[in-house]
């Protein structure tokens, strides 16, 4: 790794602490102390991150993404350590499956059941969940039920 990879994603961190409202300009303002905290890493780290002085170990990059809110993917690619071709993406597409069968999407009945909502908390769930989905026929299917998307969910609180 060369001094400008260092540098170069040093900067693109410090742009992301920023961004995430972490004050780390004032000598007082606490931004670093507060990230390093909240990520379980030693201030330390964070300073020399952001000094370009090294780059911060796996478990720290793991950390400082999950806070920060970035995919550990994108910070180690960034990073200069590993490449896109090191970490592809799923493919999501095009394989000789697809030909036979596009893929199904999950109803939010079972979306709920997968992230393990409580069953009595399941009609929330959809009607929440259910207006973030696109209007239309594709998102009737993904619902599952007729009864519960963005309309349900506006005439629930009437009554």
């Amino acid at each position: 790794m060369t001094m400008s990879e260092l540098e170069r994603f040093a900067s693109w961190v410090e742009d992301l602490i920023r961004q995430r409202g972490y004050d780390i300009d004032s000598p007082r303002g606490g931004g670093k102390s507060r990230l390093a905290d909240e990520a379980g890493v030693h201030r330390a780290a964070i300073t020399r991150l952001l000094q370009g002085q090294s780059m911060p170990d796996l478990e720290t990059t793991r950390r400082l993404a999950h806070v920060l809110g970035v995919p550990v993917r994108d910070m180690l690619i960034r990073s200069g350590r590993l490449s896109e071709e090191d970490l592809p993406l799923p493919d999501l597409g095009g394989g000789e499956l697809d030909a036979v069968a596009p893929p199904r999407r999950l109803t939010l009945e079972e979306a709920a059941a997968g992230l393990g909502v409580p069953r009595e908390q399941w009609d929330m769930f959809i009607r929440v969940a259910g207006q973030f989905l696109p209007a239309g026929a594709d998102a009737d299917s993904a619902r599952g039920s007729a009864g519960h998307g963005p309309a349900a969910a506006k005439g629930a609180g009437k009554g």
